[in-house]
């Protein structure tokens, strides 16, 4: 379920408070963020962020299109590593095309 119109987009008001400060700022750093809930709102398009993913912060910079989704989305918690080596020989042994034929001694059935 989405969010009530009336109540606006989420943003966390410490993070907001550091946007005002860095748009003022002659010097402008990343701004370093633990809230992967906040929406991005128009004001942040231009600035760099570093949003922690649980292990580490990855850098972002917003841009307008990611105007209107989570702080999060950009910031994946999992990495994928491939499939395992396991499931590469099993593809591998397996017969892709022609069933094998059954030997002669399966055909004789009891009569």
């Amino acid at each position: 379920m989405s969010r009530s119109i009336w109540k606006g987009p989420f943003v966390e008001p410490s993070l907001l408070t550091k946007v005002e400060k860095m748009k003022n700022a002659t010097i402008k750093q990343p701004i370093k963020t633990w809230s992967r809930k906040s929406t991005i709102i128009p004001d942040f398009v231009g600035l760099s962020f570093l949003i922690y993913n649980g292990k580490k912060f990855i850098p972002i910079k917003i841009s307008e299109e990611m105007v209107g989704h989570k702080l999060g989305e950009f910031s994946p918690t999992r990495t994928f590593n491939g499939h395992t080596p396991a499931d590469k020989k099993a593809a591998a042994g397996a017969p892709t095309s022609s069933p094998s034929k059954p030997s002669s001694g399966a055909t004789n059935a009891k009569k």
